[in-house]
This record gives C-alpha cells, structure tokens and sequence, in this order.
C-alpha cells in the first residue's frame, strides 16, 4: 500500500463518512463496497441488476462482519430514474459513480439504450448530486476515449475520435463533468478505466471481458478464441488498484479536482502472452490446460494498442499501483477457480 493512500484509509477509519456506490452488485461496485465497508463507512447501493448479480452481494456480506453490513443499505433502482438517483444520494457525502452499460460490441448493437444509461443516467446522478451538494463525485470514465489517436502512451489531453458509440457516451459524461463545474461549480474526478480485471467479473455471456471469459473457457477444457493474430495490446489493471484510484479520487486535494485520469499499470501486454499467463496461473492452481487458441477476425471498434500514462495520477491523486498484471492474476486465480467451473 502506497502512503498517501495508507493516509486516505487511515482519516476515513478515524471518521466515517457516508457513501453512494451504483452499480454496487456489479464487478467494481462490489469491490468498492467491500472495501468501504471493511473500513467501517456507511455504504448506499444502488443497482438494477442489469449487469450485476445479487451474488456479488451475498458474497460481499460473506467477507465482512454483520457488524460492518449492517452499514449498507440497497436500493434496486435505475439511473434512468431522476427521482431514484435523488433518493439514493440522500444523506451521502461521497458519490462513486461505477453504473453503466460497458462493452463496445454491446453499444455497436444497441447505441441507443447504451447512450440512454451512460449518458442520461450520468446526467440524473450530476443533477441529484448537485442538488445534494455531496462533498465529491467520482465517475467512471474510459480508456475508450483516447478512440483513433495513435500515441503512446495514452496521455490524458490527448483524444483521438471515438470508434464506438460506447466511447461517445464515455466521452460525452467528460464533456458533462466539465460543464458542471464551469456552470454550476460542482467539483468531479473522472477515472479513465484501462482493461481491469479481478474477482467478481462476470464470465458469461456475449460481452465478457477477455480475462475471465478465457479462464471460464481454460477451466472447462473450451476453446479459447483470440480476436486477430493476438499482438493486440492492452494495459491490463488489476481490481484493487482501481479502488485505489476511487478512494484517492474521492479524497483529492482541491488542485486534484474537475480532472480526469488514467487508471491502468503502465504496461502493454499483448493477448497471445495473457493466453500464456493465464495458462501457467492456472497451472500453478491445479488448472492444466493444453489447447491451443484458436484465431478470428479482428473485432469491429477495438483499437490496437493502448497503454497508459498514469503519471498525472501519481503527481495529483497520490495514486501507485500495487499489481501488475501478474501479480493480480495470482490474486485473482483462486476466486476465478472456485467460482468459474
């Protein structure tokens, strides 16, 4: 654990604050709550179940005491809502907002309800949060927005156009932060996601994220299905380290604010050494795989490589990843082994 957020988790232990996280019985919402709450705050959750699972949540009320549960309280409800997002930022000092519809394919499919969550459901949460006037709002942005522009790596103020409509909506909730502080004074970070990965990440289904789709896939003796000749790259980041990012954002300085930033490593791997590194964890927990991956055609929206500079993160946010790719997939094996056969 870096200092500065050893300081952040120390002064929240000392004073417990009050905190909303949507999209709480998804992937990161889930991580986010867990943690909160294992530093003793007070945790609102707000989800539709559109993505998330009530068993992130069970498994979540599992790891913490009864104690530290009964400091969440759950709101099923959609960001859509105006009137649910005014209800569930009641009362809260810190907004973490992680609900939305991710997946480039999902939005190359249906543009229109991914613009009506990503981008209405982002404004209903500005809006009530205002309203509110929560002492911070930090909202999930991506790495998508950084679109057709070639450098590397990918530097905050430096924006290609976007290949997808997911990447639109993306960038439009920047665009609307950026407003709300000019017009209205309202201060937010936005933390630009790059590939993470971790417990709690859902395998299934059309849109998975390549990391625990593969395992799913090795653990069940499948094919493994590789997009192009697998010299794709990509900055894989390791869960905690997002919750990092999220707890140092929501406790920024005043100069640390209305900014967004990179949340990634500061690594390329490609996808022909994931296919390896997933093989040789997975041996290392009792997992033999011995298939070789099988080749498609490159998917429609993906960009070809992408890292990220994360050093804007470091020098105003204090943030320092704690796991790289390796690293996180020893901690994350024995969850993806138990929990994806």
């Amino acid at each position: 654990m870096n200092p500065r957020y050893q300081e952040v988790c120390a002064a929240l232990r000392s004073r417990p604050r009050a905190w909303l996280v949507t999209g709480c019985a998804g992937f990161i919402g889930s991580n986010l709550l867990e943690t909160l709450l294992d530093l003793d705050q007070t945790v609102v959750g707000l989800d539709n179940f559109s993505t998330g699972y009530r068993r992130n949540l069970d498994e979540v009320q599992r790891l913490v005491t009864p104690a530290r549960w009964a400091r969440f309280r759950f709101i099923e409800g959609d960001i859509r809502d105006l009137d649910t997002c005014r209800e569930a930022v009641r009362g809260v000092e810190h907004v973490l907002h992680q609900a939305a519809l991710g997946s480039v394919p999902r939005s190359l499919k249906d543009p229109i309800t991914s613009n009506a969550v990503n981008v209405g459901g982002q404004l209903n949460m500005l809006v009530a949060a205002r309203d509110e006037a929560v002492k911070s709002f930090v909202y999930a942005a991506s790495s998508s927005t950084y679109g057709d522009h070639p450098g590397l790596p990918k530097v905050e103020d430096r924006i290609g156009k976007p290949l997808s409509p997911y990447a639109v909506t993306k960038y439009v909730n920047e665009l609307y932060a950026d407003v709300f502080a000019r017009a209205y004074g309202f201060g937010t970070v936005g933390l630009r996601y790059f590939n993470v990965f971790g417990r709690r990440q859902d395998p299934d289904g059309a849109y998975a994220a390549v990391i625990p789709k593969w395992v799913s896939a090795m653990i069940r003796q499948e094919d493994v299905t590789i997009n192009g000749d697998g010299e794709t790259s990509r900055d894989f980041c390791f869960v905690d380290n997002v919750v990092q990012a999220n707890l140092l954002a929501a406790c920024a300085p005043p100069e640390g604010v209305n900014q967004v930033y990179n949340v990634a490593y500061n690594a390329r791997t490609t996808l022909n050494q994931l296919f390896e590194h997933l093989r040789e964890t997975l041996g290392r927990n009792g997992v033999s795989y011995a298939r070789a991956p099988r080749h498609v055609d490159f998917r429609p929206g993906d960009v070809r490589h992408s890292q990220a500079d994360i050093a804007k993160a470091g020098r105003l946010l204090g943030y320092a990843p704690t796991h790289d790719i390796l690293q996180g997939l020893e901690v994350a094996m024995p969850w993806y082994t138990q929990f994806l056969r």
